[in-house]
């Protein structure tokens, strides 16, 4: 049973946040989604699979999958720099890690697939928005997939784990400090792609994070297969 606490915006501690999903967002694109958790908006547009230049980074085994992840200028309250920072570039590894084990690189060789991830808004779990949009836009631009990425971030509030933290969720510093664990799973396995720790968790207590984090990309993986069926009606 879920322990029931109060959150700073009411939530139950295994409540996701208002979501939104839509794919086809960027009609220049192969494939592209959008993804919300609550006032967190990602945006994810795929090219490819297309020739990967220069020429010597061509590997005849296998593609490359290259992800690219920025929050917009406009998306914090304090404007950010335009252009990369050390954290986006990051969070573009991180996002590629969890989306790597759904495709089959072997099948496209000498090429790169492009997956370009913009934050439009932020609000905490910017990198698990774009990761689940991330999945939609490549499955839109239909790359062969195992299956669709979900994620989520799971945090505490005091000792209490909660999903889907906001910001002033994820800057909690009272009892044990702020915690966010960002998780990716395959939607239609017991397979994490990404487990991704900034704060402190004890080992036992693992079990109950990924338990938690799995329900809840149940509802995501819903949200996601909504939005790609609606897609394929309107065809």
């Amino acid at each position: 049973m879920t322990k029931e606490i109060k959150r700073i915006d009411g939530r139950k501690s295994n409540q996701l946040r208002p979501m939104m999903a839509k794919v086809g967002v960027i009609p220049n694109a192969d494939g592209s989604a959008m993804f919300a958790f609550g006032d967190t908006v990602a945006i994810a547009a795929v090219y490819g699979p297309r020739k990967l230049h220069p020429q010597h980074m061509q590997d005849p085994s296998t593609g490359v999958l290259r992800c690219t992840y920025d929050l917009l200028s406009f998306s914090v309250e304090d404007r950010k720099k335009p252009g990369p920072s050390r954290r986006s570039q990051e969070i573009s590894k991180v996002t590629g890690w969890a989306l790597e084990p759904i495709i089959d690189l072997g099948a496209f060789p000498n090429t790169v697939i492009d997956v370009q991830v913009y934050i439009l808004q932020a609000d905490a779990g910017t990198r698990t928005a774009g990761i689940n949009a991330a999945s939609m836009a490549l499955a839109h631009a239909g790359i062969p997939m195992r299956d669709l990425v979900c994620s989520v971030a799971v945090g505490k509030q005091d000792k209490d784990f909660v999903v889907d933290l906001t910001k002033e969720e994820e800057d909690f510093k009272e009892g044990e400090g702020a915690t966010d664990f960002a998780i990716a799973k395959l939607a239609g396995s017991d397979e994490f792609s990404l487990l991704q720790l900034d704060g402190k968790i004890r080992p036992e207590e693992i079990n109950e994070v990924l338990k938690l984090a799995s329900e809840s990309c149940k509802e995501i993986y819903e949200v996601q297969k909504k939005a790609l069926k609606e897609a394929v009606s309107q065809k």
